[in-house]
């Protein structure tokens, strides 16, 4: 029993899972941050923590590894417990636990537990396809010492004498100021001759058009019928490939996972108003299980699994 997968796909979808009689690990939402030394930027993200005193069976884990496996929930029950049990053996022997893309567990030297998350996947679908990246160093440079430099040499205020001693100045300003107005005037004009030649255009246009869809004769030739076997996909088990708030790039991302083989289509808007791709939908928890394995080695190690009854 793979029980580090059954909890990874879980921990999309909840705050809190919970191995009984050994611990619980939970997720907090943080926000996206900066590493000042590296210039790296991170996206939100779900932190992943371990709280041994968490240990009372919630029905959660159990219920969802015999709706995957098709046991029953008293069975699942057992297969947890069986694999509680082998885990703390290792623990008692000073092994490390690693549940794969969660993190590692070994006890320290006062007999407590210790959990060190691993970063290898995000959580967070808010953020599904965005990583982390480093940027360049913005170096900004600063004037300010230059013109102080070049004040003390060459003041820049205009003093009532200089005033006097150059009465041209006076002349330029209210040249600069006509100017400013006369291109306001002419700009103006000018918009207004654009818009009433746009709306003579589009009159013009709308009148011959109606003239044509008057004088228009259709030849409609019955065509042969075309039967199309189309066969639509069903289940609950759905195999997300990505989220794209422009719904173009959701059609790009079906095509070319349809190039790849896949039975790829969209399945509506989430709640965040995001348009969601998937690989293939399933009618078996089981079936889903086996395909995201195989998506996740060869294709894409962030696909998850999303179980939701379709509209």
């Amino acid at each position: 029993m793979q029980l580090e997968t059954y909890i990874s796909d879980l921990l999309y979808r909840y705050e809190c899972v919970t191995i009984p009689d050994f611990g619980s690990f939970l997720t907090q939402n943080t926000s996206a941050s900066i590493d000042e030394t590296s210039n790296t930027f991170y996206a939100p993200k779900k932190m992943v923590s371990f709280n041994e005193q968490i240990q009372k069976n919630d029905g959660l884990l159990a219920h969802y590894i015999a709706d995957i496996e098709k046991v029953p929930f008293e069975v699942a029950n057992k297969k947890i417990a069986k694999r509680v049990k082998l885990l703390k053996s290792y623990l008692t022997q000073g092994e490390t636990l690693s549940f794969k893309n969660i993190g590692d567990i070994v006890f320290n030297n006062e007999g407590k537990i210790l959990f060190e998350p691993t970063y290898h996947l995000n959580y967070l679908t808010d953020s599904f396809g965005l990583s982390q990246f480093a940027s360049s160093t913005v170096t900004r440079e600063v004037y300010k010492e230059e013109v102080e430099t070049i004040e003390k040499v060459i003041p820049i205020a205009i003093t009532p004498e200089k005033r006097k001693a150059r009465p041209y100045l006076k002349y330029a300003a209210v040249a600069v100021i006509a100017l400013t107005l006369g291109g306001l005037v002419a700009s103006n004009f000018y918009v207004n001759q654009i818009e009433e030649h746009n709306q003579l255009a589009q009159e013009e246009a709308t009148k011959q058009l109606d003239t044509k869809i008057q004088q228009a004769t259709f030849n409609l030739n019955p065509l042969p019928a075309i039967t199309l076997n189309v066969t639509k996909q069903t289940g609950n088990y759905h195999i997300v490939a990505g989220a794209f708030r422009v719904e173009e790039n959701c059609d790009k991302k079906i095509s070319q996972l349809k190039a790849d083989g896949f039975n790829a289509r969209k399945i509506g808007v989430n709640k965040y108003g995001l348009h969601q791709v998937v690989y293939g939908s399933y009618e078996t928890g089981k079936e889903a299980l086996n395909a995201i394995r195989k998506i996740r080695k060869n294709h894409n190690k962030d696909a998850w699994l999303l179980v939701k009854k379709l509209d």
